[in-house]
């Protein structure tokens, strides 16, 4: 068991070099391990449309080691697929090779596949263990799954205040936030499909939503308004599978208010204090911290939303 977590910690490691050019297709990474515990080949999901962790594996392994292909164990992030989409099925291909055992890290949701993959190898003889590091495997998906199990993107509410509650100062913008967060938002931009704000933000702020002090693709921007309310399912039909909204306040609660969110990034400035402003919003009593980091007077905080 401790051999089957290290190498499927290399899977994870793996499946996150596809973050940008996978999409919509879900991170994945394999990892090709012969009787005498070596690894002999591994691969990841390099881009939408072309082979997969498993084929990228398997055209790894060298002419020396293909004799040792059978009876090798495979590990993937996620269920191999049993369907013909872009590519042909890899449980196909794992069966072929007459791989003797796949560890597998979670079960893909994708309605095409749930459990057909694993299904397919073993009814062709192939033993088969699921769920080792099955929390950091989902985790590694987790806009994916959502946007598939929810019709609908991974929301992520995100907003920055000062040590006393105030995301403004007396209603007029100011920088909470420093440099260095700064750029870790950018970063997080570079990373989701999506940008969104309410119209008063949008006119009040001019937020250029973009990545300026990251290297990565802008997300589509998005405003809202009553008179322009938010479709999810155009955005799901449009294959966005991850949303950031940055506010303002009213749009935040509206969200929160509505049961639309799955991740907070709330910021705070320890330092910084204003006589008035808008309020933050409250953290619903649904939301767990997962993850904290201080930044010199800055304090990030990520919470969850419990199920």
């Amino acid at each position: 068991m401790i051999d089957d977590e290290k190498f499927m910690r290399r899977c994870i490691q793996l499946a996150k070099n596809g973050q940008q050019n996978a999409k919509p297709n879900p991170m994945v990474g394999a990892v090709i391990v012969s009787a005498d515990g070596r690894i002999i080949g591994e691969g990841y999901h390099v881009r939408c449309g072309e082979g997969h962790a498993e084929v990228n594996a398997f055209a790894s392994v060298g002419s020396e080691d293909e004799a040792l292909l059978p009876g090798a164990t495979m590990y993937v992030s996620l269920e191999p697929c049993s369907h013909y989409g872009k590519t042909p099925p890899c449980a196909d291909l794992i069966i072929k090779k007459r791989i003797r055992r796949v560890v597998v890290g979670c079960i893909d949701e994708y309605a095409e596949v749930q459990g057909r993959g694993i299904k397919k190898l073993q009814d062709a003889g192939v033993e088969v263990e699921v769920g080792v590091l099955e929390a950091e495997c989902k985790e590694l998906n987790r806009r994916f799954f959502t946007f598939h199990r929810e019709n609908r993107p991974h929301i992520i509410l995100k907003w920055a205040q000062t040590a006393n509650g105030f995301i403004d100062d007396h209603f007029q913008p100011v920088q909470i936030s420093s440099d260095f967060t700064k750029m870790l938002s950018h970063k997080l931009r570079a990373e989701e499909d999506a940008i969104l704000v309410g119209r008063v933000t949008d006119k009040r702020d001019h937020p250029q939503l973009n990545v300026r002090d990251w290297c990565g693709p802008d997300p589509k921007r998005l405003v809202i308004d009553h008179q322009h309310p938010l479709n999810l399912d155009s955005l799901h039909a449009h294959r966005i599978q991850s949303l950031i909204v940055e506010g303002g306040a009213q749009t935040l609660k509206s969200f929160m208010e509505e049961g639309l969110w799955d991740e907070l990034r709330v910021e705070t400035n320890l330092s910084m204090t204003v006589a008035d402003g808008t309020r933050a919003p409250q953290i619903p009593a649904e939301a767990m911290v997962t993850e904290s980091h201080k930044y010199d007077d800055n304090l990030l905080v990520i919470y969850r939303r419990s199920h």
